[in-house]
């Protein structure tokens, strides 16, 4: 069972600042009371038919053991939860709790939608991973505790390697020019009717390649952390792979990238490496009926050490800074994220459990390919440094700048030194107008 992965998702984020920008003419505070002290919290998460009734299990159990609490459930989809939740915040009504994503914890935090639960008694973080829990932070406050971690890698399709004759790479020690060399020996090998590798231009692509180089998309003060010239490099990369057939001719990419994970080419045995989050490793494997191997990045000089990777949170636990019942909403966010109960229920479908205690309570009961993912995670801690800086406000969309941006070169249209500088450009002006 999988989430919607980021490089799928889009977020109307003229909307959001413009509805948080009015917070403060709001009056009034989501959330009830009943008689005998009973409490009705209003709890939000986006998610599908599986993740929805999971969600609903915990939030029984949830009651069962705290039976002054109701939970009042606000499932949604991805392509409309942004827009409600702008809608309703700045009216006053946001739900108590709130699923969130780390794109928008500081559009939301930044402008006050958002309680920071380091303030909140009732929530032990002891247990979780520090790196995690700094990946919730902005501005000295928490505003989020991680559901799990995540990290971006190459998913090798070995039914493709094995079709070609290809061994796998060795990703403790390999190169980009290994990978790129690899890649382009799958696509002859098929003649044309498979293809080595995808491109890879997501949000978290680039991430990697600029701390593969020493820089970050993002300064920890809520700048651009790059210069022009790496971002350059990063498509000059992706051209190359293109030009060498590494990878599929641009307007094959552009069909592949609008298709669902059942037709594409990845999902149809016709690209031997593509990049995703490790939460997506079973349904990769059911969906092609392959052995999928996951794969540390390549990096400059081969070392796994300096690859660039990182732990990602798949998403948040959040809550509203209207809420009438803070303490209640720290108690179910605490549950959510502290309780056995609650990581008997949850599983690893939010990601790997950030607290130790949980994965090691739930380890037993994993799936084959949920049991792969917690040890790949554990393998590659030793060589996971510090987390990107969290995106500042402003940022939001960024990543469908960058994947603009790759078409433009892979068609052509601009050099990767242009878009480079184009679109440093546009995303400083991004920022820029968040700040007014």
């Amino acid at each position: 069972m999988t989430i919607p992965v980021v490089s799928r998702r889009s977020f109307q984020l003229g909307a959001a600042a413009l509805a948080l920008s009015i917070l403060a003419t709001g009056c009034g505070a989501p959330g009830g009371s009943g008689d005998n002290g009973q409490v009705t919290l209003r709890f939000a998460w986006w998610g599908n038919e599986y993740l929805n009734g999971q969600t609903d299990k915990v939030i029984a159990a949830f009651e069962a053991s705290h039976p002054n609490i109701k939970i009042k459930a606000e499932p949604g989809e991805w392509s409309s939860y942004w827009d409600k939740l702008a809608t309703k915040t700045a009216a006053n009504d946001a739900p108590d709790v709130i699923q969130m994503d780390q794109k928008y914890i500081a559009e939301y935090g930044g402008r006050g939608a958002l309680m920071d639960l380091s303030k909140q008694d009732g929530i032990d973080t002891s247990k979780l991973d520090k790196e995690a829990l700094a990946s919730g932070q902005y501005s000295g406050a928490q505003y989020g505790l991680s559901t799990g971690q995540n990290a971006y890698v190459i998913m090798a399709n070995t039914k493709v390697f094995e079709a070609a004759g290809i061994p796998v790479p060795d990703d403790k020690a390999w190169t980009w020019k290994k990978f790129m060399d690899t890649a382009a020996k799958l696509s002859a090998a098929s003649d044309g009717k498979t293809y080595g590798a995808a491109y890879g231009s997501n949000e978290a692509d680039l991430i990697i390649w600029l701390r593969q180089h020493g820089e970050n998309l993002y300064s920890a003060d809520g700048k651009l952390g790059f210069e022009a010239g790496t971002a350059a490099s990063f498509w000059e990369r992706l051209k190359e792979q293109r030009d060498s057939k590494a990878s599929p001719p641009a307007n094959v990419a552009t069909e592949d990238g609008g298709a669902s994970l059942e037709q594409s080419l990845f999902g149809t045995n016709r690209v031997g490496m593509a990049w995703w989050w490790t939460n997506q490793l079973g349904s990769l494997q059911a969906t092609t009926g392959s052995n999928i191997k996951m794969l540390r990045a390549p990096s400059v000089d081969g070392a796994a050490a300096s690859n660039g990777m990182y732990y990602k949170p798949t998403m948040f636990w959040s809550a509203s800074s209207r809420s009438k019942h803070p303490k209640e909403a720290a108690e179910f966010i605490n549950y959510l994220t502290n309780s056995p109960e609650a990581g008997a229920i949850l599983m690893t479908d939010r990601g790997v459990p950030t607290n130790s205690d949980i994965v090691s309570s739930i380890t037993s009961s994993l799936k084959p390919a949920d049991t792969t993912v917690v040890g790949f995670l554990k393998d590659i801690a030793p060589d996971i440094k510090d987390a990107p800086p969290v995106p500042p406000v402003g940022a939001g969309s960024v990543q469908n700048v960058i994947k603009r941006y790759t078409d433009e070169v892979l068609y052509d249209r601009q050099t990767p030194q242009a878009a480079a500088e184009a679109f440093k450009k546009e995303v400083q002006g991004m920022l820029d107008s968040a700040r007014k």
